[in-house]
């Protein structure tokens, strides 16, 4: 896996609900050597009945710029259910940031950054999932 650090522009794919990043020449940096595991933080949104497009999208945006704003993050991606499963139980949204240890993580939640995220989701939320776990060898 290869370390990228993230430009600070981040447009979001309206269509299909991925995320493109823009990142300059200069903010790009392949690590010497990869971590053989990394914690992995993963989270998913069941939005509330009434929750528009618009503020979902804010929220997908805000999500997204977390990963400029924190640089305990070492990868991070998102995306919506397109299971055909059926078991997703109203959750929409999956997004996974990465981080190389535990105190990344520990760095991470309190972030200011992330407790204003926190702030702008907790009114549209019916529910969050939070699972993390370490990548094995």
């Amino acid at each position: 896996m290869r370390k990228y650090l993230v430009g600070l522009s981040i447009v979001a794919c309206l269509a299909s609900g991925c995320i493109s990043l823009n990142i300059k020449e200069n903010e790009v940096a392949v690590s010497d050597s990869d971590p053989a595991q990394v914690l992995r933080h993963v989270v998913l949104f069941r939005f509330k009945d009434g929750v528009s497009s618009e503020q979902i999208r804010e929220i997908e945006n805000a999500f997204c710029a977390l990963a400029t704003k924190v640089d305990t993050v070492y990868d991070f991606e998102w995306g919506t259910d397109v299971s055909t499963e059926g078991k997703a139980d109203g959750f929409t949204h999956c997004f996974v940031v990465s981080f190389q240890s535990e105190a990344g993580r520990a760095a991470y939640l309190p972030h200011p950054a992330h407790t204003e995220f926190v702030g702008l989701i907790g009114p549209h939320l019916d529910r969050v999932l939070v699972v993390d776990y370490w990548t094995g060898d």
